[in-house]
């Protein structure tokens, strides 16, 4: 079986300015938990997650720290402080998405778009064609069809 054949494809997406506010009633509306962010030619540039939405409500790790002759020497999770930071000053998607986006290609198997998801802990994976979003695929889509085999 191939992404194409469970991919949803009738994908919501959100503007790189859409503000944060919008962008929770998106997903709460439509009962999902991810949605891409596309600019206005309509290609893929992020995606927002629940978990980015989470960081609005959170105080960011402050990273472990040495004090060393008066400096202060970071010495672990300094790139997930400035993340999480940003994340949480952030007021519209552009702000808040993930750029690094895993994407996958329809043709490929279900096998091939489970594995993705495992490796790099992730829930939905875009299907593009040419650039466009055609599809989206979720871990859902993938459970279904333990059902129907």
């Amino acid at each position: 079986m191939k992404v194409m054949d469970v991919m949803q494809t009738n994908v919501i997406t959100i503007r790189s300015d859409m503000e944060i506010k919008e962008i929770a009633r998106t997903l709460y509306d439509n009962r999902i938990s991810g949605v891409p962010v596309i600019d206005s030619d309509g290609n893929l540039v992020g995606i927002v997650t629940e978990g980015d939405l989470l960081h609005k409500e959170t105080s960011p790790q402050i990273p472990g720290v040495i004090g060393i002759l008066g400096a202060l020497i970071y010495y672990n999770g300094v790139k997930q402080y400035e993340s999480d930071l940003k994340k949480l000053i952030a007021s519209q998607a552009s702000e808040i998405m993930t750029a690094n986006v895993v994407i996958i290609n329809k043709e490929a198997s279900i096998e091939e778009a489970a594995s993705l998801m495992v490796s790099k802990k992730i829930k939905r994976l875009p299907v593009l064609e040419d650039g466009k979003i055609i599809g989206i695929v979720s871990r859902m889509d993938i459970i279904k069809t333990l059902i129907e085999d």
